[in-house]
Formats: C-alpha cells, sequence, structure tokens
C-alpha cells in the first residue's frame, strides 16, 4: 500500500512574491533561485513538514521524482543576448551569439532557469540522497515522475518518495510559447505553481508512527504516438470527487506539472474522501490517478 504522508500546494496570484527563505540551510543561497526552484522548495518543505519529516534530512531511502515545466525567461534577460547577437542586417547570426551575445547574459542566469535546478534546491535543503528522476514539461510527465516513484516503492528501493510539479509560466519565454502552440492558451490563464506529495510505504511510515493524509489508490499511464507534424492532441484535465462530476482543475487555469497535485490537494482542503484526476496530455499521454484521504 502506498501511503500519502505529506501534502501541499502553491499557487501565486499574479505578481505574488515566493519566499523560500524559511527552508534554506544557507540563507545567502536565495540569490541562486529562480522562481521555479522557490516554488519547488516552499512546496516540498511543506509536505516534508506535513509528514513529519522535516526535523532530519531523509537521506539515502527517499527519492526525488520531479516533473519541471516549460524553461522560463524574462524578457529583460534575453534582450540583451538578442542584441547581441545580430548582424549587420539585423539578423540572429550562430557566430555573433558565440562571439559576444551569450556573454550578455547575467552569470546566474542559468541557475534561475535550468529544469534540473529544482530538484538540486529540494535535494540540497532537504538532505534527500536517494533515487531522483527529473522530467519535463507538462502534467504528463508528473505523471510518469508518479508511476516511477510508486514503483520504486513497490519494488522496496525508497521508503518515502517526494513527487514534485512546478512551473513558471508567467514570464516572456513560456507566454509566448503557449501562444504559438495548437489551441493557444492565453496569458492570463497561465499560473505558476508547486505542489509536492510524500508517498511513503506502509511498513515504514507504521515504524516511525506516522499519521498518513490518505492512500494512492492507483495510477495509470499510456501513451499514443502521433505525428508531430500534424495537430498536436487537445489537452482535457479534469478532477472529480465522490458523488459530483468531473470538473476542470482550478477552473480552466493551466497549472503546467503541478495541476494533478494541486487538484489533489485542493480537493482534500474541501474535504472530499475519493478523488480521480483524468488527464489526456498535448503530448500523447494519458493518465488517471485515485486517491482516497483517510478521516482525520
Amino acid at each position: 500500500m502506498t501511503l500519502v504522508t505529506g501534502l501541499a500546494s502553491v499557487v501565486l496570484s499574479p505578481g505574488e512574491p515566493c519566499d523560500p527563505s524559511p527552508f534554506l540551510r544557507e540563507k545567502k543561497s536565495k540569490k541562486y533561485l529562480g522562481l521555479q526552484d522557490a516554488l519547488a522548495v516552499v512546496s516540498a518543505g511543506r509536505a516534508l513538514a506535513a509528514a513529519g519529516l522535516a526535523a532530519s534530512p531523509p537521506g539515502e531511502r527517499t527519492g526525488l521524482y520531479l516533473a519541471v515545466g516549460y524553461i522560463p525567461f524574462l524578457e529583460r534577460d534575453i534582450a540583451p543576448v538578442l542584441e547581441g547577437s545580430l548582424d549587420e542586417r539585423g539578423d540572429f547570426s550562430p557566430a555573433r551569439f558565440g562571439a559576444e551575445g551569450y556573454t550578455r547574459a547575467h552569470p546566474l542566469l542559468a541557475f534561475r532557469c535550468l529544469p534540473n535546478m529544482p530538484a538540486y534546491h529540494v535535494a540540497a535543503n532537504f538532505g534527500i540522497e536517494g533515487p531522483y528522476a527529473v522530467l519535463y514539461p507538462s502534467a504528463g510527465q508528473l505523471y510518469v515522475a508518479l508511476e516511477e516513484a510508486a514503483l520504486a516503492l513497490d519494488r522496496g528501493e525508497v521508503d518515502v518518495a517526494l513527487v514534485v510539479g512546478v512551473a513558471h509560466q508567467r514570464n516572456y519565454l513560456v507566454e509566448h510559447h503557449m501562444r504559438r502552440i495548437d489551441d493557444p492558451v492565453p496569458a492570463d490563464r497561465l499560473l505558476d505553481a508547486s505542489a509536492t506529495v510524500v508517498l511513503e510505504r506502509a511498513d515504514h511510515a507504521a515504524r516511525r508512527g506516522a499519521r498518513a493524509l490518505g492512500e494512492l489508490a492507483s495510477v495509470e499511464v499510456a501513451y499514443a504516438p502521433f505525428d508531430p507534424l500534424a495537430r498536436a492532441p487537445a489537452k482535457r484535465e479534469t478532477v472529480a470527487v465522490a458523488g459530483a462530476s468531473a470538473a476542470p482543475v482550478e477552473g480552466g487555469a493551466e497549472l503546467g506539472p503541478a495541476s494533478p497535485l494541486v487538484a489533489l490537494a485542493r480537493a482534500w482542503e474541501g474535504g472530499a474522501v475519493e478523488v480521480v484526476h483524468r488527464l489526456e496530455g498535448r503530448d500523447g499521454i494519458t493518465a488517471e490517478s485515485r486517491w482516497i484521504r483517510r478521516a482525520s
């Protein structure tokens, strides 16, 4: 049995900050965190606290399975790089980019936007030393991470697994991308969000006297190949609670890889007992998970 011992979500309003300082081992390291890193650290820290695992490093028997959204980039950061990469006619020049353009980027920029950095900051600040996986960039990939975590627990490779979904979407690069895809997503539907669920083997939770919030009853993931030059599949994502019809996640807002776990957290906060989340992704991934909340 795969138990849920911790769960937390963070969904930011436009312009709302996210301060990871309370969870950082070294407060000075805050300058290295981009928004997606901060979101992942905050949701992971809150979930670990809910699971009673915040006091000591989880160590080698804890795995980290993370899905991060599209690479974020602010226009003010990319403008100098582009300016230094144009030739005399105003066209992009790879040679200019290699000689000058890339040197105009802020030296800390790579730390703040690379997809593997949220995993590093979560692992480093909470002492997670077990197996890990970093997936990119969709809610479907969150399901792949969730499935891998559940399998690792079933195989006895880990006792605890953190599954994290995070997306920094209200920025120039992601907004530009989401305008260009099939079935475009308006910028006002994009939200910055992260959510973390702590999954645990039942025997391990019992040994340490942990209180289970609920359980992961089932997870199914499938993939249907499609022609990448043709129209991409439409995305459909719903959450259903016992006795009610399925409804769009967050009222139709786009939360990237965070959305399945945000939907679970919101449903459990609202008192739902059985929650079924279903996804048909733009990348051909279809998935479903069923969660059962235990009485508090």
